[in-house]
């Protein structure tokens, strides 16, 4: 049978992006469609955006440290959101010429709108065109999500962030995962009254015990308005504020509210059950280790399927499929060990393996544990601690996990994850020579389990 393509990408993301362009390089023929930006949300949306207004809410910190430092009438000034977000969006700009020129570059053809599946090796586009392809890859990433309470369509979702004309006075972000703890500390540190609002006891549900602690002591310690177990129940307009009931029976006004209430595989109305392919209870792409759907000839790859909701993973799964089907080097990913970090200031929580409450399920493990004052901010004043955890196999000596709460954590545990999924032990870490003065070195010099998990009876 003879195909338009042998391979159609939907969605112009991290993932679909690698995966078209790997496999056009193999010599196949590609397409992909795409109804927004190329580069999807982790590029346009997300971490790119994300990771830049960081480094200018730090400003501040980096200012008050330099007192610290023998510069006493430094200041940092007014900050103008006008003058960053045009550095921003030129810089975007800049990325999504990459993503497409890259791609265009590899041989590939981009259709800029909409598509969806309309059969095993069929897709239609926005305007009405059929285009057949032997391949199907599905890559559209997921969306946020509102909470589903009276006058939520008032509020803004984390897309918004990066559109805002000027920054609000008094913002509420409502949410307590890494989406909400980052772009309140991004919201704080450039001079927003900042309040977030949480359901649970802790920040970061499902991560390490004690660095959800931290996390949520340093909120409050950088001027963060912290509400936990609280949730809103109606958002109304007041003027021009926005009024907002919580279940406790109080209310509140701010300028702005921010949902960072979880996200969902951006499935809706993509045709994928019409054609007959396996969803899950969220809307996910159901697939197995190969990305490969209940349909033979329909992938999906990246946070369509729900698996691990990270970048870097949905590149890696894109590059094997690609490597599997056009490259003839069968490959899929492992998505047991993955590192990640949250990027909350001054300091970010960052991991790999397992947590300690998963230690604890698990039993027959060691936890080295410690706690300091990293000698840069000590000397500065500041009271910040570093908290460093590995999780050891009692009886293999593996490194099962490693959690780190620090300034550059996520830079840390990028390293730490290479022997960690190599399968070191901690007789390997113990070998390793420390660097000094570093707060890194902290890693290779803990030699005494500070707890231990026995096995369950």
């Amino acid at each position: 049978m003879s195909f338009d393509y042998d391979l159609f990408v939907i969605g112009g993301g991290s993932g679909g992006v690698r995966a078209a362009r790997i496999s056009a390089g193999y010599g196949a023929k590609v397409a992909l469609a795409e109804e927004s930006r190329m580069g999807g949300t982790c590029v346009i949306r997300g971490c790119v955006p994300k990771k830049l207004m960081i480094f200018a809410a730090s400003t501040p910190e980096m200012i008050d440290e330099a007192h610290g430092y023998g510069w006493p009438d430094a200041m940092a000034g007014a900050f103008s959101w006008p003058a960053f977000k045009a550095s921003l969006d030129a810089e975007l700009d800049r990325l999504e010429a990459a993503y497409t020129r890259g791609f265009e570059n590899a041989g590939g053809t981009i259709y800029h709108q909409r598509a969806r599946v309309v059969g095993p090796h069929e897709v239609e586009l926005a305007d009405g065109s059929r285009i057949s392809a032997k391949h199907i890859l599905v890559a559209v990433g997921g969306r946020p999500q509102r909470p589903g309470i009276e006058g939520d369509e008032l509020g803004m979702i984390s897309d918004d962030l990066f559109l805002m004309e000027k920054l609000p006075r008094r913002v509420l972000v409502v949410g307590g995962g890494f989406i909400a703890c980052e772009f309140a500390t991004i919201l704080n540190g450039l001079g927003v009254e900042t309040v977030l609002a949480y359901r649970g006891d802790k920040l970061l549900r499902g991560f390490d015990r004690d660095g959800r602690e931290l996390v949520t002591g340093q909120m409050r310690g950088i001027g963060v308005d912290l509400r936990l177990n609280l949730s809103p129940v109606r958002l109304e307009r007041d003027a021009d504020m926005l009024r907002i009931s919580y279940d406790d029976g109080s209310e509140d006004r701010y300028d702005a509210v921010m949902f960072a209430t979880g996200r969902r595989p951006n499935t809706a109305g993509l045709g994928l059950e019409e054609a007959g392919v396996a969803l899950g209870p969220a809307g996910e792409v159901v697939v197995d280790e190969w990305s490969q759907t209940n349909i033979p000839s329909i992938y999906a790859v990246g946070d369509v399927t729900d698996r691990v909701n990270l970048t870097p993973v949905a590149i890696r799964e894109g590059h094997s499929f690609a490597d599997t089907i056009f490259g003839d080097t069968p490959r899929y990913l492992d998505h047991s060990l993955v590192a990640s970090a949250v990027y909350t200031r001054p300091h970010e929580l960052a991991s790999i393996g397992m947590t300690e409450d998963e230690a604890i399920a698990r039993g027959g493990v060691e936890v080295y544990d410690t706690r300091f004052r990293p000698m840069r901010s000590a000397f500065a004043g500041s009271e910040m601690r570093v908290m460093m955890k590995l999780l050891v196999d009692i009886d293999t000596r593996r490194v099962l996990g490693c959690q780190i709460f620090g300034p550059e954590a996520g830079e840390m545990i990028q390293l730490a994850a290479i022997p960690i999924t190599m399968g070191a032990t901690k007789e390997d870490f113990d070998r390793t020579v420390a660097v000094h003065p570093t707060i890194a070195e902290e890693l290779v010099t803990m030699r005494q389990p500070a707890r231990r998990h026995d096995r369950p009876a």
